[in-house]
């Protein structure tokens, strides 16, 4: 790797084929399907991929650096094609088929965008665009998530020969050497870790799909290939030392990152680290180093498929539940495990060594590169016109009626046991994931202070009465009924809620950002603080059930409730369908009741429920349970009489909610006279 080479043990040490980097190539892709597939909750096979990737890549660089002078573009990227663009290719279309035929019509052609974004190596600036959290578990993944790091490496393939070219070329015109390289290659790795770590707490999305916040990972690699001439040159005792800890490190730090952990923020510098120190130890080829772990043919087999597990995995993962309508319990999550597996077996032999050792393609490099071209626009030209398809979705025509939802109790129970999804609701299904409240107001978990304003009040802003309907996004879903019964009954309703945040002083953990929900806290006292201005004739609290609940939060809150001088009111939350509705409804249209839920399933966190409404009755507030308007006979139907009951996989929908006057009304009308 670099033509100063002292000696033989050297040369020697410094070998083409690394026997560690294979199997620790196997390791990283096992640590990635076991925490996707839920097999084991261990995190970083992406961060240790990266290091790998940078050290391979920019040692081959710096090698033909040495040896030339400069780097040849179409030989170093027609090598790039042959290996990488053929499979991803057959992955991303294959995936778009299965989409199609199983998948919910109503993502398709989100899922098609995801698609085209894929093969063009952007997937991860689209992701951010989105928003999107990486470890969400609502039904909201798409099948192509998991090409956000591909397109990560792939920007890095594009860059870096032009970038090494130009430094080395400066490095040796100032230092004579290479000090200049090794600055700005710190410098990258200072600087691009320090944003994944600072914007981690502000924009998760950012920091963790981004280029500039993860480039640090790959250029650690960069600059251990850099250095490894020296790095060989260390003790071999010291060496074995080195790579067994660097191991133990990669495993046990990604075994303490938990789903609560802010990524990437510092903890993936664990696995890095480890991953560094496994590749270091190993250039002083050790004779009793980690190679003697990681160099054995289950291994060496795994590295080998390592890029095809890595491709058909996900899809599968997104997509079985849909393919084989089974609860994913852990033994589906091993079908995949295993199925996606030998795809990948399949793939390697028939797609990845055929390309990579096609003697035309390898003897002329230019045919790689429009090989790689032409494929990659044959994808990305197949998912234009996918997104052209008619949708896989019966529709029915609008209906000028009004649908009908719940009436009584005998409605719910009704709806059990319907199997097909009527005309009326076939004909808004594709506008249902938009069917969210219309009044009100809520604040989204960026937001630290409460603000009253106009788009707060609904019912009947000059009513002699004032009801406040105040908590997270399961209060602010009950809005649209509040605006209806507040106009009924002449009373000025005022919606105080943020996304996330319950009223009841409780330390929540956001998915969102991985961390304490500060943000959550100073809204609350905020809101605290306008409801004393207020002072409302009836406070109705409602909030999602969360694990964080606990006694003396809720105790905290009620305390506050009751010194405003309102009669208190305590709505249980909302049952929990487990599913995305409208993605369900729209894939078993003939059968819905695969989108019912058992009632234990749907109301989750039994004993915080009961704790919150025993805290309630404590302080005097009416309870108002809301179950019997969602559950009957011990199931909770998706949809009831003619409306589907929530609009994604925990709210519902503002037609249901409307429906739900007759529900809400007398209980609300009783509640006010006392007040």
């Amino acid at each position: 790797m670099t033509r100063h080479r002292s000696t033989a043990a050297q040369t020697e040490r410094l070998r083409k084929y690394r026997p560690d980097i294979q199997g620790l190539r196997a390791v990283a892709i096992m640590m990635v399907v076991s925490m996707h597939c839920g097999i084991l909750d261990i995190h970083g096979g992406v961060d240790v991929s990266f290091v790998l990737s940078g050290f391979l890549i920019g040692g081959q660089l710096l090698a033909e650096i040495d040896k030339t002078g400069r780097v040849s573009l179409t030989k170093f990227w027609a090598r790039r094609f042959r290996r990488l663009t053929p499979p991803m290719a057959l992955v991303i279309v294959g995936t778009a088929v299965l989409a199609w035929i199983y998948g919910s019509p109503l993502r398709f052609r989100s899922y098609i965008e995801d698609g085209l974004s894929a093969s063009l190596s952007f997937l991860n600036w689209r992701l951010v665009e989105n928003g999107t959290d990486y470890f969400a578990n609502d039904g909201s993944q798409t099948p192509y998530q998991h090409f956000w790091s591909l397109g990560i490496e792939e920007q890095f393939y594009v860059a870096a020969p032009i970038f090494l070219v130009a430094v080395v070329w400066i490095s040796r015109k100032i230092f004579r050497n290479r000090a200049l390289v090794a600055l700005l290659l710190t410098a990258v790795i200072a600087g691009s870790f320090y944003l994944g770590w600072s914007k981690t707490a502000e924009n998760q999305p950012l920091a963790y799909f981004s280029t500039h916040t993860r480039i640090w990972e790959i250029t650690c690699g960069v600059l251990l290939a850099l250095a490894a001439p020296l790095v060989s040159r260390m003790n071999t005792g010291l060496a074995a030392v080195i790579s067994w800890l660097g191991l133990g490190t990669v495993l046990v730090t990604a075994m303490l990152i938990s789903d609560e952990t802010p990524l990437p923020g510092y903890a993936v510098a664990g696995p890095v680290i480890g991953a560094v120190m496994v590749i270091a130890g190993g250039c002083a080829n050790p004779r009793f180093g980690a190679e003697r772990l990681l160099d054995n043919p289950v291994l060496d087999f795994v590295g080998n498929v390592s890029y095809g597990w890595y491709l058909t995995h996900w899809p599968l993962l997104v997509l079985w539940p849909s393919i084989t309508d089974r609860d994913f319990a852990f033994a589906e999550r091993m079908r995949v495990v295993v199925l996606s597996f030998l795809v990948a077996v399949v793939l390697h032999y028939a797609v990845e060594r055929k390309f990579k050792k096609n003697v035309s393609l390898v003897t002329r490099p230019w045919k790689g590169v429009f090989t790689g071209g032409f494929t990659t626009a044959g994808t990305a030209g197949s998912m234009v016109l996918a997104a052209i398809v008619p949708l896989h979705l019966a529709t029915a025509p609008s209906s000028s009626t009004v649908a009908v939802g719940y009436t009584s109790e005998a409605s719910v129970e009704a709806s059990v046991h319907r199997t097909q999804l009527s005309a009326a609701v076939q004909s808004v299904l594709q506008s249902t994931p938009k069917n969210s409240a219309k009044h009100g107001c809520i604040d989204n978990f960026d937001v630290t202070k409460f603000v009253m304003r106009d788009g707060c009040v609904a019912g009947d802003p000059k009513g002699s009465k004032t009801l406040v309907l105040m908590g997270d996004s399961h209060a602010w879903q009950w809005s649209d009924t509040y605006d209806e019964v507040g106009k009924e009954l002449g009373v000025r309703v005022v919606t105080m809620s943020k996304g996330g945040c319950s009223p009841q002083i409780y330390h929540i953990i956001n998915p969102q950002v991985n961390r304490e929900y500060t943000e959550c806290d100073s809204w609350r006292q905020s809101a605290f603080a306008e409801l004393r201005k207020i002072h409302p004739d009836v406070l109705v609290i409602a909030d999602r059930a969360r694990r964080e609940a606990n006694r003396s939060g809720a105790e905290a809150s009620f305390k506050v409730f009751k010194e405003t001088g309102a009669k208190l009111v305590y709505m249980t939350d909302t049952p929990e369908p487990g599913r995305n509705i409208p993605d369900c409804l729209a894939t078993h249209i003939d059968n819905i009741t695969l989108c019912n839920r058992k009632q234990w399933q749907a109301l989750e966190y039994t004993q915080f429920r009961a704790m919150e409404r025993e805290v309630a009755e404590k302080y005097g507030a009416d309870i108002i349970d809301t179950t019997p308007a969602f559950c009957s006979a011990g199931v909770c139907p998706a949809v009831i009489g003619d409306q589907v009951v929530y609009f994604d996989n925990s709210h519902i929908t503002s037609s249901y909610s409307r429906t739900l006057k007759p529900f809400l009304l007398p209980a609300l009308k009783e509640i006010l006279a006392k007040a």
